[in-house]
């Protein structure tokens, strides 16, 4: 079933995915690193495309949200997370280490959106307080999933790159803080599919 019909905003940004990864796919600042970081996103992407082929297709609203995700992991893969450029972020709020893979973990919650798209366009539940619940824990579910793979990269290739792909930046607790990001993100994200969709029956 199609839900949504607006083809432009999708194609655009496959398109812009396409450009910005073949640009970051040139002397990255750790090959091992790099694609560590980038199989996972292009098979959203890959993920996304088939989806659309096969008519399954979400707002552009969602298709945003989504990219956001897409763009500033692809740029984290090529720099590693903790050497992109974000000083303006990180001076602007004050903190000593890189945030910029903690604003990326926040935005994997944006697919929280696209999640209530689909339960709701398919009337997969019977009611918005399941809809949010079910798309904030799938989120939750898939950032404790991405933790333990980061660790099991970190433990079986080590070195450089297994630290690079970590992120941690010396903190112990990051992996918590990312999920708790990841779980911010989602919330925010499915909060304001429900404020749009007010007054509407599920």
């Amino acid at each position: 079933m199609q839900f949504f019909k607006q083809d432009t905003t999708a194609k655009v940004l496959l398109v812009g995915y396409v450009i910005l990864f073949t640009f970051c796919a040139i002397n990255p600042y750790d090959r091992a690193d790099w694609w560590a970081e980038n199989v996972p996103i292009a098979l959203i992407a890959v993920g996304l495309s088939i989806l659309y082929a096969k008519g399954i297709k979400f707002s552009p609203l969602a298709y945003v949200l989504m990219a956001v995700l897409v763009y500033m992991h692809t740029i984290g893969g090529y720099y590693t997370f903790e050497r992109v450029p974000f000083d303006w972020f990180n001076n602007t709020f004050g903190f000593k280490r890189n945030m910029y893979d903690r604003v990326a973990h926040f935005t994997v919650g944006f697919y929280a959106y696209a999640i209530c798209e689909l339960l709701y366009a398919r009337k997969l539940v019977k009611n918005k307080l399941m809809m949010f619940l079910f798309a904030v824990f799938t989120i939750a579910f898939i950032a404790m999933s991405y933790e333990l793979l980061e660790w099991w990269f970190a433990a079986t290739y080590g070195g450089e790159s297994g630290a690079a792909f970590l992120g941690s930046q010396g903190d112990i607790w990051d992996a918590q803080k990312d999920m708790l990001s990841d779980t911010l993100g989602a919330i925010a994200a499915a909060t304001v599919f429900l404020f749009k969709y007010r007054g509407r029956k599920v």
